[in-house]
């Protein structure tokens, strides 16, 4: 199948998708604005990069003839343009034929909250596209509140994971002395690391007054604006001892960061998709979760984690102290946790699922 992707060469999202694509025969094309190339060897020899002119909120306008004509050059049997906002924008500027929209988060949850002119263009991209796509049910229903139409037709596609890479087995478990509690996100506001390091915080004030015998940790993986921010409230609190900002790793070592962790704790005040807690999950990890739409998605409350209300620094603390006293519960959910990725978070799965609608676009458009 001729499958051309428009999307942001530099996502790591977009990466993955064509890179499946590609290792599996298909011919892809992945078309991007300037400004969004991917790093280098990121992506399959077999993926045919286009990079636009234009980079910028600009070149989601001023590409569009660019992107006619390479739609035309290639005749592909799918497009499928990803991200409803700018890539949106772009592909209905271009009047690109039938094509799949897919939405990934805040194009459904912010953009169009930001001015009734974004409400507007968002609006009309939606409605340009001959098909849409969701990563999450959760998302769908956004979208569908945004349109303002509860029958609106959207593929869900999970973002799972590779089961062979995110896999236990792979790393033996090491005797320590402390128990690691950990998270891998972006240090900005919105993935609630500052309620989480409070959280910490009491957690282990708590455990020394009930002279809880094991020195725990909490060990916070990623890079973003709010760094000094954080390190500043880890040093005002005495926790430099404890608290770990351990700095942005490749994806390639996720698994393995996770591998360390004896508790996994993700308190988003927003995730459309809750990959970071599926990852955990897969690597048999029990998670902490706030009520974010994403997480209650991914995670089965009381089963494969706990789920508490955002920004509620005691119900946190509760939910894991729970776990840390409780080395059974955190095996039973760890063990829960691996089961639900296998059932419905498998990347070749998922991937199946991508090309299924993929065949349906492309029958349609036969016909």
């Amino acid at each position: 199948m001729k499958i051309m992707f428009v999307s942001a060469a530099n996502s790591t999202h977009t990466v993955r998708w064509v890179n499946a694509l590609a290792e599996r025969g298909h011919e892809v094309y992945l078309v991007s604005n300037r400004g969004h190339e991917p790093k280098e060897d990121a992506l399959n020899s077999r993926v045919k990069l286009y990079l636009m002119k234009h980079s910028g909120g600009k070149g989601y306008y001023l590409n569009a003839g660019e992107l006619r004509k390479i739609a035309k050059r290639i005749n592909p049997d799918v497009i499928n343009v990803h991200y409803a906002s700018g890539y949106g924008t772009l592909a209905r500027k271009a009047r690109l034929p039938k094509y799949i929209l897919s939405v990934w988060g805040s194009d459904v949850y912010d953009f169009p909250y930001e001015s009734r002119v974004k409400n507007h263009i968002l609006k009309r991209n939606v409605r340009s596209a001959s098909y849409l796509a969701s990563t999450s049910n959760c998302m769908a229903v956004q979208l569908k509140k945004v349109m303002q139409d509860e029958k609106l037709e959207i593929t869900i596609t999970p973002f799972g994971v590779d089961l062979n890479k995110f896999d236990p087995k792979k790393y033996k478990e090491i005797e320590k002395e402390e128990l690691i509690i950990g998270n891998i996100k972006a240090l900005e506001e919105i993935y609630g690391i500052e309620e989480m390091i409070l959280a910490f915080r009491d957690l282990k004030k708590e455990l020394e007054q009930e002279h809880y015998s094991r020195k725990i940790k909490l060990l916070i993986y990623g890079s973003g604006s709010k760094k000094e921010q954080y390190e500043d409230l880890i040093n005002k609190q005495n926790l430099q001892d404890s608290v770990f900002l351990k700095g942005k790793i490749p994806n390639t070592k996720v698994p393995e960061a996770i591998s360390e962790f004896d508790i996994f704790c993700a308190l988003s005040r927003k995730e459309s998709f809750g990959v970071a807690a599926v990852e955990a999950m897969a690597m048999k990890k029990p998670v902490v979760a706030s009520d974010a739409d994403g997480f209650k998605e991914v995670i089965e409350d009381g089963k494969t984690g706990l789920i508490i209300s955002r920004k509620e620094i005691n119900k946190a603390k509760d939910a894991l102290k729970k776990l840390v006293l409780d080395e059974k519960m955190r095996t039973k959910m760890g063990n829960n946790g691996r089961q639900r990725v296998e059932q419905l978070y498998s990347w070749n799965d998922n991937v199946e699922k991508m090309l299924n609608l993929y065949e349906r676009v492309r029958c349609d458009n036969e016909h």
